[in-house]
């Protein structure tokens, strides 16, 4: 059963399930995407991920700063899609879009719904130290990651993993759970359930200033925030004025006063104590400990800001 579908979504994580529903026949009516960035030295506008791939696939792509206007609704509206998919899109859909397509508007989140509902569902997971993470494909309604969900997939979260490296691992599995459970629905074949009302947590947006690591906290949770904030917005602390990013890291065994530099590379923390393995100056490449600490020394005894 071959599908019309609005697609709506950004950055990269959405990529596999656009390519998804192109490879099995479906008809894509239209992209969504957020308008042109600045990117690079030269702050060229360049299209998200997801325009691009439209793009590649001569597929139309449109991306409107809002979807409120009646004149934005109607040329939605008049796209006449069966559903429409959603994945990390970046607007809120009005009840006006919800209720335009023939089936309604789905969407793919990357945790297992109710927990982590909101913006950061990945890095959240891992900060949190969850010990496992998945896929949900929901049906939007009016509520953040409220509505019922059509199936899911869970997968473990092994103890060295990043955000990049997990939000690669939810893309892959994502792709086709959302384009199976779309499918099944359509063909009558899977009802959406309910989500529970227990365990509801919400993944507040990230911002910079959660990068700046607070050496009273234990070396386990550093650990994580390390991993959990790869590649974006990063972790970081200073150190003679200077701000040097914290690329990777590992807790080991150590004590002493939180943020006091105990062996070469190793900083004391609440509890424990937290090996620097990759870091990087501004401005420079990022390096493994040991070159970077012969050009740009952390002294014994020192305190990290």
């Amino acid at each position: 059963m071959s599908l019309r579908l609005i697609f709506m979504g950004t950055p990269d994580f959405a990529v596999p399930v656009l390519e998804a529903f192109i490879a099995a026949g479906d008809e894509i009516a239209c992209v969504y995407s957020q308008p042109p960035r600045p990117a690079g030295r030269g702050h060229r506008l360049t299209p998200s991920p997801v325009q691009a791939a439209a793009e590649r696939h001569g597929i139309m792509a449109r991306h409107p700063t809002s979807l409120k206007t009646p004149e934005a609704q109607a040329e939605f509206a008049a796209l006449n899609a069966d559903a429409a998919v959603v994945v990390a899109y970046g607007l809120l859909l009005p009840q006006a879009i919800l209720d335009a397509p023939k089936l309604g508007c789905f969407n793919l989140h990357a945790s297992l719904l109710p927990r982590w509902r909101g913006a950061a569902p990945i890095q959240r997971a891992i900060l949190a130290g969850d010990t496992e993470t998945g896929v949900c494909a929901m049906k939007m309604d009016a509520g953040l990651d409220t509505g019922p969900v059509l199936a899911r997939e869970t997968i473990p979260i092994h103890p060295r993993m990043t955000a990049s490296e997990l939000h690669d691992r939810l893309a892959a599995i994502g792709a086709p759970l959302m384009l199976r459970a779309l499918h099944e629905h359509a063909e009558g074949r899977l009802a959406p359930m309910p989500q529970a009302s227990e365990g509801v947590t919400y993944a507040a947006k990230l911002n910079r200033e959660e990068g700046k690591l607070d050496w009273h906290k234990s070396a386990a949770a550093l650990d994580r925030a390390v991993r959990g904030l790869n590649p974006a917005p990063g972790t970081w602390f200073e150190y003679k004025g200077e701000r040097i990013k914290l690329l990777e890291a590992e807790p080991v065994a150590g004590r002493g006063d939180p943020g006091r530099i105990i062996a070469e590379g190793i900083v004391a923390c609440g509890e424990g104590a937290l090996r620097l393995l990759r870091l990087q100056r501004a401005g420079r490449p990022a390096m493994q400990a040991a070159d970077f600490l012969r050009g740009f020394a952390l002294d014994m005894g020192e305190t990290l800001g």
